[in-house]
């Protein structure tokens, strides 16, 4: 074998046709054809040629085919690949630039940085989680019913798609409302324009309502100690939660109409409402104006992070609110599953997040002690470990729970059966532990878990006790909310003793947490308690289907029809709980500031 003295690459391009080389790569063509090479398929390949210096390569042509010549590529052509890899270079830094692949990848999976298996088995039927569940052991005799999470509830709903919702059946305040098979329309008929941002130059206002609690504001860090008294207002000098309701005759952002994604249960036009004033009147402080949602505006404050309502039928109620006011200037993509509602906005990598839990406490159903299997556990001492396991992946939490503590239910606390709701066999026993005071338990237990979590370091905004409106009676003994058009004028309010002191637990839940703080994560109180009690004109009444024959009105024994006084109309009076939100989530992003557009 000749000693190499060069090593020359030369492409060679054409179709074997049962031709030798008459070279020395005849061997090697040979070798191709024993093992099967096509004479027929263009072939390609590099042959390695030992050549002496300043030889001249000779390309021996097939038999009865002309020759072929293959040369060294030019200059030029050297030249032009260049600078193709150049420009290819330059485009793809352009997108990299314009669209990083972290946010990309944390946009398509899940819109965090951390990687999570959510589980999709059908054999988890957990009422916790939006999966078909009825209860019925209730000694009040009413029936509960948690909705099933399927491909209609949280379907896609996209330019070219129609959402149809389900429908199911609610008989209590505490029922999670459904939606009937309504087909919806999948763009937004009513788009929103500048002009939305506009105050009425003379509003129409209600006398301003007496005074509760403020907003409560906590920043934790790692010493719990320095920041369990710190208790104080988002921004000086302007308390979000006194002030007083105007009628505002622009109207909401919104309509039944332009939003799919809103439950038929709340959908109280669609539902024949016949009035429409209770989308008009909105939420004015007395020392700070609370600006008109802008969509567009907070998804510029959350570009890149996760919003996550947590909580029961109320959280739901306020999520879909959420969506519908963001939906006007951006259709979202659905991306949920049976552990969590997720719509991911790709404008700016938002993902709005809705996880169910009605106690937001661990629950079983299995016997304990001297409770029999089938009435639901809470151990009031454990957080709800069915969303705990992503709070490091949200950067907002917005959490709210209480009414289903009016459910049948054991309280289990330091592992012994403390109390119980509609459920207490034994009356020889001492009762330690009431609803009231088990939900009181149950808010310092979930919040010193999310303040005490060694991953997580967003804002959580604990929403206070939401009031219900059943005048004359309970949900279930006569109580009505029928025919209420406007909100309740100063000194018109009448005070629900449960309202009260469910409130006071919740605070006192919420204060005792702090103590226990020990990461970076910030806490805030939205208190909205006292200023929804004004507001019994916002619910659905007995305009919770579209059934043309239902009964809206009082028999004749003066007993009142079937209705919901719990949750709140869309669009309605709930629409200004994301208004407060977008407030704190501003204040707390871009600093303590007069908030303009």
């Amino acid at each position: 074998m000749h000693l190499i003295t060069n090593l020359q690459v030369f492409l060679l391009v054409g179709p074997f046709q049962n031709k030798q080389f008459e070279d020395s790569s005849k061997e090697h063509f040979n070798h191709r054809q024993a093992v099967g090479w096509s004479s027929k398929i263009p072939y390609y390949t590099i042959l390695f040629r030992n050549l002496p210096n300043k030889e001249t390569m000779k390309l021996a042509s097939l038999k009865g085919s002309p020759k072929m010549a293959v040369f060294p590529r030019s200059l030029s052509s050297v030249v032009a690949s260049v600078l193709v890899l150049a420009m290819f270079l330059i485009f793809a830094s352009w997108l990299l630039v314009s669209y990083p692949i972290g946010t990309t990848v944390r946009g398509y999976f899940y819109g965090v940085d951390r990687k999570i298996v959510l589980l999709a088995s059908t054999s988890d039927q957990s009422p916790d989680k939006d999966v078909d569940y009825n209860h019925k052991n209730s000694s009040s005799g009413s029936n509960l019913e948690v909705p099933t999470l399927s491909s209609n509830s949280s379907s896609v709903v996209d330019n070219n798609e129609k959402a149809q919702l389900s429908s199911r059946s609610s008989v209590d305040k505490d029922s999670l409302p459904s939606e009937s098979n309504v087909e919806l329309p999948t763009t937004p008929k009513d788009s929103v324009d500048s002009k939305n941002n506009e105050m009425p130059a003379k509003p129409v206002e209600l006398s301003e309502p007496s005074s509760r609690a403020t907003e409560n504001k906590v920043d934790t860090n790692s010493s719990a100690s320095s920041n369990a008294s710190e208790i104080n207002s988002v921004d000086a000098g302007c308390d979000l939660y006194h002030g007083k309701w105007f009628y505002d005759p622009q109207g909401p952002l919104y309509t039944n109409n332009s939003c799919p994604v809103l439950t038929q249960m709340q959908n109280c036009q669609g539902n024949g409402r016949p009035d429409k004033e209770y989308e008009n009147w909105r939420w004015k402080p007395s020392q700070c104006d609370l600006p008109r949602f802008n969509a567009k505006k907070f998804l510029q404050l959350m570009r890149g992070k996760t919003l996550a309502f947590i909580g029961d039928s109320v959280a739901r109620n306020q999520m879909e609110s959420m969506l519908c006011l963001l939906w006007q200037v951006e259709v979202p993509k659905n991306r949920g599953n049976r552990r969590m509602q997720r719509w991911y906005f790709r404008s700016t990598s938002v993902m709005i997040v809705r996880i169910w839990s009605s106690w937001l406490v661990n629950r079983t159903s299995e016997k304990f002690d001297f409770a029999p299997e089938g009435v639901t556990k809470l151990h009031l001492d454990a957080p709800d470990n069915n969303f705990m396991e992503f709070i490091p992946n949200f950067d907002v939490i917005v959490i709210s729970s209480g009414h289903w503590f009016t459910k049948q239910s054991v309280y289990i606390l330091n592992n012994e059966i403390v109390g119980g709701q509609l459920w207490w066999p034994d009356r020889s026993r001492p009762m330690k532990v009431n609803n009231i005071e088990a939900f009181g338990i149950s808010v310092e237990t979930i919040l010193s878990a999310i303040l005490t979590h060694p991953n997580y370091t967003g804002l959580t905004i604990l929403r206070s006790f939401s009031p219900d409106h059943y005048e004359g009676g309970a949900w279930n003994t006569g109580g009505s909310c029928t025919g209420k058009v406007k909100p309740l004028a100063a000194g018109e309010l009448v005070e629900n003793g449960f309202t009260n002191s469910m409130h006071k637990k919740q605070v006192m839940g919420f204060e005792c947490a702090v103590k226990k703080a020990t990461n970076k994560s910030k806490l805030r109180l939205m208190d909205i308690t006292e200023v929804f009690g004004y507001r019994h004109d916002g619910h659905p009444g007995p305009y919770r289907n579209p059934d043309p024959n239902k009964i809206t009105k009082r028999g004749p024994d003066g007993k009142p029809p079937p209705q919901d006084c719990l949750h709140w109309c869309m669009p309605g009076p709930v629409d200004t709980w994301n208004e407060l939100v977008l407030e704190i989530v501003r204040r707390e992003f871009e600093g303590n500031q007069i908030f303009s557009f």
